[in-house]
């Protein structure tokens, strides 16, 4: 019976590598089939995808118009209640829990409850976004769904702007007469 591990590739597909740059004799020339010199004859030379010889790429040529969301794109946990149904019943399930028992990892601005599954018990769950469907077969096993405020993502572009320096300073003082007097020009003295 074919299985995965007994898949073997059809006789005569697979080639032995071809070994470059080992003598004359090798059978592939002095060069090896690299041609004469140039960066792609040398050990190591590689040009990276993209790069036209230092002409101005065709990349960088090309107008970009539009809006992309993708600066902006909130990433969220998605969490079943198979997977919280594991849980024993009067538990307060939030993100916490989830990441030190390693269902949710990663890099995300909160936890999104779906209702794929069925829970049996009551369990108390703090999530940024909960389904229709999942809210309801919580409240059916006497459990509560408590909403949180969704995380702000880190980083400058998403940092809170300082207040506008306002009135709020204080007034520079004023100037004496006698100050002011010394402060004129020559031309304007008498």
């Amino acid at each position: 019976m074919m299985r995965l591990h007994n898949l073997r590739p059809r006789p005569g597909s697979k080639h032995r590598v071809k070994r470059l740059g080992i003598g004359e004799s090798s059978g592939h020339g002095k060069t090896s089939g690299k041609g004469h010199k140039g960066q792609k004859a040398r050990a190591g030379g590689s040009i990276r995808l993209g790069f036209e010889g230092g002409q101005m790429p065709l990349i960088r040529r090309l107008p970009k118009r539009g809006f992309n969301n993708a600066a902006f794109h909130k990433t969220y946990a998605i969490v079943n209640l198979d997977d919280l149904s594991g849980f024993e019943g009067g538990t307060t399930i939030n993100e916490e829990l989830l990441r030190s028992s390693k269902i949710i990892r990663g890099n995300v601005v909160g936890l999104k409850v779906l209702g794929d599954g069925e829970l049996t018990h009551a369990l108390t769950i703090e999530a940024h976004k909960v389904s229709a469907s999942a809210r309801a077969k919580i409240e059916s096993a006497g459990g509560t769904v408590a909403l949180r405020e969704t995380k702000r993502p880190d980083g400058p572009r998403f940092a809170k702007a300082a207040p506008p320096a306002s009135a709020a300073q204080p007034a520079a003082p004023k100037r004496s007469a006698k100050k002011a007097a010394a402060r004129k020009p020559l031309s304007q003295k008498s």
